[in-house]
């Protein structure tokens, strides 16, 4: 035995029927991520940590400054103004220095050891994405170094890196 068809409705069955259909919205443009694009650090103010670390070890240090930053912000009442930034000062095959930054609108009071109030690096920068794992960060850098070599550009000490995503809420 065959089943009874479903029952369907015409489109003259429904009262909008009488309207123009509404076209879908557009899809929003996906615009490729920046790769090399010059751009203005401006300075924010920030609490500071500064740090150092070993690769093997590299991002339980970096989440480590994190958790003391944000421990001593909420201790304090305060709400980041911005994204958590780290900034590399140096580095060399064994491991690196760092200072880890949270923007904030206010000083933070009972800073920590190694804890500081500045303000973030300024002035021309290359702004590069990186999406996906801290693990995966190894390709993104080379293909900076390529980038800068191919322009025959020579970095500085300093990198910046600008988390979008919690990085204490993303493993």
């Amino acid at each position: 035995p065959v089943p009874p068809p479903a029952e369907t409705k015409s489109p003259a069955d429904s009262p909008a029927a009488s309207q123009s259909p509404t076209p879908p919205p557009a899809a929003p443009v996906q615009t490729a991520d920046p790769f090399g694009e010059s751009f203005t650090l401006e300075p924010k103010k920030v609490v500071m940590l500064k740090g150092t670390a070993n690769w093997d070890s590299a991002f339980d240090a970096l989440i480590e400054a994190f958790k003391q930053l944000t421990a001593l912000l909420d201790k304090d009442g305060i709400k980041p103004s911005g994204n958590p930034m780290i900034v590399y000062t140096s580095t060399d095959d064994t491991g690196f220095t760092f200072i880890a930054e949270i923007p904030i609108d206010q000083d933070a009071k009972n800073l920590g050891k190694n804890m500081s109030m500045g303000n973030s690096p300024d002035g021309k920068a290359l702004k590069f994405v990186h999406r996906g794992s801290y693990d995966n960060m190894d390709n993104t850098y080379e293909a900076i170094t390529n980038h800068l070599d191919d322009k025959k550009l020579e970095a500085k000490d300093t990198f910046i890196e600008e988390y979008i995503t919690d990085p204490l809420k993303t493993a």
